[in-house]
């Protein structure tokens, strides 16, 4: 592994119980939604890339399809194969990078949830996984974004990164679609859902490389951002409005 996917591994590692029961990862209308935009096969054998705890995977195979899914984290994996134990076959998961080449293809579909904003690369995360499609088959990716403004787009990824040392950028919606253009991916769709977090519950499941109280200071005097939009309550909690996006795209060759 490189020294990010090494630092990755450890951080999802450690934080793996309190990301499992995030509301944002849990929610189940979001995971229907992020289901019924992906589209793919019926029946079909999907690629979960990064797969995390086994939440996406698991919706998946409620909706009738067959998973393999990967991750570095050798404590999601545990946590993904506990949860969709009762599947059966139909469910495989293992500790390895996207890019290990005895993973192999081909499948029906590939979908990733939050794993965008935490590769080096963006592009060859998403090559990768269109490679290992067959022809006709889905490619899916969700993730939160940012604002086209480069002021705006500076502080939130101050922000991001003050919060988690394993983020590595967001991308704005245009950055998404452009990302799938750049893969070979063709008929694409792009839709947005709204994305709430408490700032409390989402900084203590970081890494963080600034102490709650700076961050929480520079969240409140910045200028907010379209992906990215901090609210003070009566309470002194902080509710943070944003964005995901979800792009599909067909591999047509």
């Amino acid at each position: 592994m490189s020294n990010h996917d090494r630092a990755l591994a450890a951080a999802f590692d450690m934080r793996a119980a309190q990301f499992e029961k995030a509301p944002v990862q849990t929610d189940p209308t979001l995971l229907a939604r992020l289901i019924q935009a992906a589209d793919f096969p019926a029946g079909g054998r999907i690629l979960d890339a990064g797969c995390g705890p086994g939440l996406v995977a698991e919706a998946l195979l409620q909706a009738g399809y067959r998973v393999v899914g990967v991750d570095l984290s050798a404590e999601m994996i545990v946590r993904a194969r506990q949860r969709c134990a009762p599947y059966g076959e139909r469910a495989s998961f293992e500790q390895k990078s996207l890019f290990d080449p005895t993973l192999a293809g081909p499948f029906d579909g590939a979908i990733s949830r939050f794993v965008l904003h935490h590769t080096p690369d963006h592009l060859a995360f998403l090559r990768r996984q269109a490679d290992l499609l067959r022809s006709g088959g889905v490619l899916t990716a969700c993730d939160h974004t940012t604002d086209p403004d480069d002021t705006r787009r500076a502080w939130h990824q101050r922000i991001e990164c003050a919060r988690d040392r394993t983020h590595t950028r967001n991308p704005t919606p245009g950055e998404m679609v452009a990302l799938f253009v750049a893969a070979g991916l063709t008929d694409l769709r792009f839709i947005e859902e709204p994305l709430v977090l408490d700032f409390d519950e989402w900084f203590d499941r970081g890494t963080p490389a600034e102490d709650k109280a700076t961050v929480r200071q520079w969240l409140l005097s910045g200028p907010s951002a379209r992906g990215y939009r901090p609210l003070l309550q009566e309470d002194g909690r902080i509710r943070i409005e944003g964005w995901l996006g979800i792009v599909r795209g067909v591999k047509s060759i």
